[in-house]
């Protein structure tokens, strides 16, 4: 019976791991198909590449080992504390960290030692901060500057007339690498405005370019408006539930960031 009811364990673990990976699968697709058709004249990196960041916040390290182990090697997180215990489950693996939260004055060291990427950055204190502490045996931290295109008052991110100031001050940081722009656009169901947030921030780096900054990164869509992202621009686009499925409706974590 023990032996039985082992077997049932083992094969619904098999089918709900082949599930999550057809999920993820389904995500890489659709991907490359909008990519296939998508406008040239919107493609503001050499390669044209768009790359998938899978948000992991609140996910077991069991599941990214899951996603890794599926092709899934670029992650995505918020938390802090969450983030570093799954570095250590998780070191064995080739992982590519980047963190997408938002950052407090008191958590920049970690957070530069600890990651490649930062998405979030909107304030030059921080900025300075992540500077200051990422090793000079580490490579540069690849950051994006967070933009409140929708202009949301509840919502932290610069406003695109601070952009150019900001820039010219976070490009001579030496330990920073600045590659583009981030935003997470109001919440809507109207493809019309999701196109037009997505096309302004193209814009933005575009008029940026121009100036003589050499970016290349436009992390823009989620779940629910990814492809509508690409097909306006993005460079990378920070996936969730589609590929995880629903988040944990609550999770204890040391930190909340």
């Amino acid at each position: 019976m023990n032996i039985k009811k082992n077997a049932s364990l083992v094969a619904r673990k098999s089918v709900n791991k082949m599930i999550k990976n057809n999920h993820l699968q389904a995500v890489q697709d659709n991907i490359k198909e909008t990519v296939a058709k998508r406008d040239p004249r919107h493609i503001v990196n050499k390669n044209g590449e768009v790359t998938l960041l899978a948000v992991s916040k609140a996910q077991s390290s069991q599941k990214l080992r899951e996603a890794h182990e599926a092709g899934q090697t670029k992650f995505g997180e918020n938390y802090l504390q969450e983030a570093l215990n799954k570095q250590v489950d998780l070191a064995d693996l080739n992982i590519e960290w980047h963190f997408i939260g938002p950052i407090q004055s008191n958590k920049t060291q970690p957070i530069a030692q600890h990651f490649s990427w930062v998405h979030g950055v909107d304030r030059l204190k921080i900025a300075q901060r992540l500077n200051e502490a990422r090793s000079a045996d580490l490579p540069p931290l690849q950051i994006c500057l967070q933009v409140n295109i929708s202009g949301e008052e509840s919502k932290s991110g610069l406003v695109p007339n601070e952009l150019l100031d900001f820039v010219k001050a976070v490009a001579v940081l030496p330990r920073l690498r600045l590659r583009g722009l981030m935003t997470i656009p109001e919440p809507t169901e109207d493809e019309t405005v999701q196109r037009q947030r997505f096309k302004q921030m193209r814009d933005l780096l575009n008029t940026l370019r121009n100036e003589g900054f050499a970016l290349d990164t436009l992390s823009m869509g989620m779940s629910s408006d990814y492809q509508i992202a690409i097909e306006e621009g993005a460079t990378i686009v920070r996936i969730g539930s589609a590929i995880f499925g629903a988040r944990p409706a609550k999770v204890t974590l040391e930190d909340t960031n």
